[in-house]
C-alpha cells in the first residue's frame, strides 16, 4: 500500500490490498466495478483513493490519500526514458463531484501519464467521471479536458486511443531527426544582466552544436536569489520540465555548473539527463581528442570532473571503519568506484608525465635547430587551423565549429632569405574553462613558453570578439605567460565593413587577414618577419 494508511481498519487495508488481485480490460479506461469498488471505500474513510494501472490492464500502485489530495509515490519501476508517455493511467476519486484539479493537471503533465480521470462521488457512489489527457506538441494547449460524463456512460475505446495518440507524439519527436540524437533546452540561472545571459546561451548553443546536440529552446531566469537545492525555483523546475517534456527533450543542460546535489536534484525530478556547461566541453573534447596526449588529457580531466560525483546515500552506504567493530564485509560498491576511479587517475598522472619528457626532448631537438617559434593562440573557431593551413599548405582537419580540432599541429614556414620558422597551432581558449580541463592541458600550454611569438588569431565577425580576446588574455595570465610577445592578428574581416575594420586596427594596433584567402597575409607575413627577425 502506498499513501497514508494511518488509522485505518484492518479490514479497510484489507480491502485495498485486494485490488491488487483485479484486472482491468484493455479496452476500458476502468472498469465499473472497480470504480465502484474504489468508491466505496473512499467514502467510507473520507480520502482519496487512487490506482494506477498499466496499459496491459493490471494494477500496479494503490494509493491513499487524505481527504483534498492524495501524493503519488516514486515510479522507478516504470521509467519515462526517451518515451512519449509513461504507460501508465492514473485513476482516482474525488468526495466532492469535483473537476479535476490544477495539481490533476499539472501530474498528468509532470509525470507524462497516459490519462488521468477522477471519479467524483454523490452519495457514496460513483457519479461523474472527470477525464484529461496529453496533446501533441501544441503551441496553444499542453493537454485536453474533456467533458464531464455520467460514469455508467464511460465508453472510450481506451486501448486504440492511447496507442493513436503515441504513435502521433513519436512520429513528431522523429520527424525531423533522428531519435538518436539527443535533444536540449538551455537554461540560464544568474544575477548577471540579461544581455550577458544571452550572450552566453548563444555561446552555449554553438557548443551543443559542436557536440550534435539538437536545442529546442533556451531559458533565461534572472534570479533575486540562487536556489540552492534546484539552482532555480521549484515552480520554475516544474514549468521547465513540463514544456521539455511537452518538446520531447531528453536532455536539459545548465550554462551555470551545478554541484552534485544540484544534478541528482534536478534529475529526480526531471527524469531528464542533466548536465552542466563543463561536462558539455568535456564531451566535446572526448569526441575531438585524437592523438595520445590528447586522449589521456581529456580522460584525466573527465575522471578529475567525475570524481565528487559519485556519491551513495549519505555515510549508511560506507563500510570503511578502523578499529574494533571495523571487520566486516569491506568496501561497497561505491568505495570500490571511487577507489578504482583514483587508481586510474594516478595511472594517467604517470602516463602524461612520460609523454611530458616526450614533448621536453622533442623541444631540446626544436631548440638544437635555432628556428624561431610562433605559437597560434586564440578563441575556439576563430580559424587557427585554417590559417595553418593557408601559410603551410597543409592539410590539418578544419570545420566551423567550436573545438574542431583540439590536437597541437607543428609545420614549417620559409620567409626569403632561407629563413624558417616553426609555427605551431594550439587548442582554442574559451570563458571559464572547467578547472580540470585547464590541469590537464597546462601541460600541453606550457608550450607556449618556448615561443618567440604568440600569434593571437580573433574573430573580428563575432560580436563577442572583445569578450574572448578578454579570455584569452586571462588564460594567458594564469599561465603566467602575458608578457610573453603578441602580434594581435583580426580574422574575417571579409565579414566585417571596410572602415569599421580600419578603425579597429588602429585602435588594437592589429593586422587584418581573411585565412581562407593567401592575397590578404602581405601584411601579417611582413609583420612576423619584423617581429621575429629584425627584432631579435
Amino acid at each position: 500500500m502506498y499513501g497514508n494508511i494511518a488509522g485505518l481498519k484492518k479490514k479497510t487495508v484489507y480491502d485495498l490490498e485486494r485490488i491488487y488481485r483485479r484486472k482491468v480490460a484493455v479496452g476500458e479506461v476502468i472498469s465499473q466495478e472497480l470504480a465502484r469498488f474504489i468508491a466505496e471505500i473512499s467514502h467510507e474513510i473520507n480520502r482519496q483513493i487512487g490506482v494506477l494501472i498499466a496499459r496491459e490492464g493490471v494494477i500496479t500502485h494503490v494509493i491513499c490519500g487524505d481527504a483534498s489530495g492524495i501524493f503519488l509515490p516514486e515510479l522507478t519501476d516504470y521509467p519515462l526514458g526517451k518515451k512519449t508517455l509513461r504507460g501508465l493511467r492514473f485513476i482516482h476519486t474525488h468526495l466532492k463531484n469535483e473537476a479535476l484539479s490544477g495539481d490533476d493537471l499539472t501530474d498528468l503533465a509532470l509525470l507524462r501519464f497516459d490519462y488521468i480521470g477522477a471519479i467524483g462521488l454523490r452519495n457514496g457512489l460513483p457519479d461523474t467521471f472527470y477525464g484529461a489527457h496529453l496533446l501533441p506538441r501544441n503551441a496553444d494547449k499542453l493537454y485536453d479536458v474533456s467533458q464531464p460524463i455520467g460514469m455508467y456512460n464511460l465508453e472510450l475505446d481506451f486501448r486504440s486511443f492511447i496507442d493513436s495518440l503515441q504513435e502521433e507524439m513519436q512520429r513528431q519527436r522523429t520527424s525531423s531527426k533522428g531519435e538518436a540524437q539527443e535533444r536540449a533546452i538551455l537554461i540560464s540561472v544568474s544575477q548577471a544582466p540579461r544581455y550577458q545571459q544571452e550572450e552566453s546561451l548563444n555561446e552555449l548553443e554553438e557548443l551543443a552544436a559542436s557536440c550534435d546536440v539538437m536545442v529546442l529552446d533556451k531559458v533565461i531566469q534572472r534570479a533575486k536569489e540562487i536556489n540552492p537545492r534546484y539552482l532555480i525555483g521549484t515552480g520554475k523546475v516544474k514549468e521547465l520540465v513540463i514544456d521539455a517534456l511537452g518538446k520531447g527533450a531528453t536532455l536539459l543542460v545548465f550554462d551555470q555548473d551545478l554541484s552534485p546535489s544540484q544534478r541528482r536534484a534536478v534529475t529526480d525530478i526531471t527524469e531528464l539527463k542533466v548536465i552542466d556547461r563543463s561536462q558539455l566541453i568535456l564531451d566535446i573534447f572526448a569526441r575531438r581528442a585524437h592523438s595520445g596526449d590528447g586522449k589521456v588529457q581529456v580522460e584525466l580531466a573527465q575522471l578529475k570532473y567525475r570524481l565528487p560525483h559519485l556519491t551513495g546515500k549519505g555515510t549508511a552506504m560506507s563500510r570503511l571503519m578502523g578499529g574494533v567493530g571495523g571487520r566486516g564485509p569491506g568496501e561497497m560498491k561505491l568505495e570500490i568506484d571511487r577507489r578504482r576511479v583514483r587508481d586510474r587517475i594516478n595511472l594517467l598522472q604517470r602516463q602524461l608525465d612520460k609523454l611530458a619528457m616526450a614533448r621536453l626532448q622533442r623541444k631540446q631537438r626544436r631548440l638544437k635547430m635555432t628556428l624561431p617559434i610562433l605559437s597560434i593562440i586564440g578563441y575556439t573557431n576563430a580559424g587557427k587551423s585554417t590559417l595553418l593551413n593557408s601559410l603551410t599548405k597543409s592539410a590539418t582537419f578544419v570545420e566551423d565549429r567550436m573545438f574542431a580540432t583540439l590536437d597541437t599541429a607543428s609545420r614549417r614556414l620559409r620567409f626569403p632569405r632561407e629563413r624558417d620558422v616553426i609555427i605551431t597551432d594550439t587548442v582554442g581558449f574559451i570563458r571559464d574553462l572547467p578547472p580540470e580541463l585547464m590541469a590537464a592541458f597546462k601541460a600541453t600550454l606550457e608550450e607556449l613558453e618556448d615561443a618567440d611569438v604568440l600569434l593571437h588569431i580573433v574573430d573580428i565577425s563575432n560580436p563577442r570578439f572583445e569578450q574572448h580576446m578578454d579570455s584569452v588574455r586571462n588564460i594567458l595570465t594564469e599561465l603566467e605567460l602575458i608578457e610573453k610577445p603578441q602580434l594581435l592578428v583580426f580574422n574575417k574581416c571579409d565579414k566585417v565593413a571596410p572602415d569599421v575594420v580600419e578603425n579597429l586596427l588602429i585602435r588594437y594596433n592589429a593586422v587584418a587577414i581573411t585565412a581562407t584567402d593567401n592575397s590578404t597575409f602581405a601584411a601579417l607575413l611582413q609583420a612576423i618577419h619584423d617581429q621575429v627577425f629584425i627584432e631579435n
